[in-house]
């Protein structure tokens, strides 16, 4: 279909909780949408709004789902519409949508968008709207990511288990029952891709100043990381334990903790997430005034 059709569909239209508009389609609409199209869901219950033509050209090639440049009443048959524009567009894209979406489940993907924001631009009472945020993270697009979710009161349960459907070829979900602590998931686990590349970073560096080679290093490292964190979540042990199982007095392990103790490297990690935590906080305060 082309984006350039005009809808035949009423903006009145009956809601079907199997349609699922997105308004935006990026890579973590790309997810999502490749985890519905691979679970066996209709792509004709699959629409995307997407301004830039070769983000929509994509999106028909990899999934074949139809794609359009702007709002229209297609979107009035969507039980669910994700919100996956970056926080700065969402007001401008929320505008023309809003007429066409009022009733549906809303899922925000967007970083510091608040729920009362978001109802607010679709016209509504925040205390009645059923709105759920995520933070996701970019594993998501392996489906190996961890969202955190937070929904509000107008959210029944079975609205809750569609989301939680949605979000399933991503990866795992933990609910949240305050809002505010989507800013504390933003430092750890949204931002938290960043700092194991980092470490990874740091541990290929060393390992090519020690004479192997980056390719040796970069598997080395990476083959370390996964399997520390697959044992980590396996045993009931926690990773100090972990940790100190490894680590025998005067040996290179404890050489190396020891010299990581020494320049406050933890310390360090725990400052570095806080301030994640304050920028989530201001990204809020900017993008999401009024929840």
């Amino acid at each position: 279909m082309p984006s350039e059709a005009p809808s035949t569909t009423p903006a009145n239209a009956a809601r079907n909780d199997d349609v699922v508009a997105f308004i935006g389609g990026g890579n973590m609409a790309s997810a999502l949408i490749g985890g519905l199209v691979a679970g066996g869901r209709a792509r004709a219950d699959i629409v995307v709004v997407e301004p830039f033509e070769a983000q929509r050209d994509k999106l028909a090639q990899a999934f074949g789902v139809h794609a359009q440049a702007m709002a229209d009443a297609r979107l009035a048959r969507a039980g669910t519409v994700v919100w996956a524009v970056k926080p700065q567009l969402f007001a401008e894209a929320a505008a023309p949508c809003a007429g066409f979406v009022r009733g549906a489940l809303h899922l925000s993907v967007m970083a510091g968008i608040r729920t009362g924001a978001i109802a607010r631009a679709m016209g509504l009472e925040p205390a009645q709207s059923a709105i759920v945020r995520a933070m996701p993270n970019t594993p998501a697009l392996i489906g190996r990511g961890i969202a955190g979710l937070h929904a509000t009161a107008a959210v029944s349960s079975a609205q809750r288990a569609r989301v939680e459907a949605l979000l399933a070829p991503t990866g795992a979900t933990t609910w949240l029952p305050r809002e505010a602590d989507l800013d504390a998931v933003t430092a750890v686990s949204g931002s938290g891709p960043a700092y194991v590349f980092y470490v990874l970073e740091a541990m290929i560096d060393a390992a090519v100043q020690m004479g192997l080679s980056a390719e040796q290093g970069r598997r080395l490292a990476i083959a370390t990381f996964d399997g520390a964190a697959e044992l980590a979540r396996r045993s009931p042990d926690s990773p100090e334990t972990l940790r100190a199982q490894v680590t025998s007095k005067g040996g290179t392990t404890h050489a190396a903790i020891t010299s990581l103790e020494a320049d406050g490297v933890k310390a360090a990690f725990v400052k570095a997430l806080r301030a994640a935590e304050r920028r989530a906080q201001e990204l809020g305060d900017e993008f999401g005034q009024g929840a």
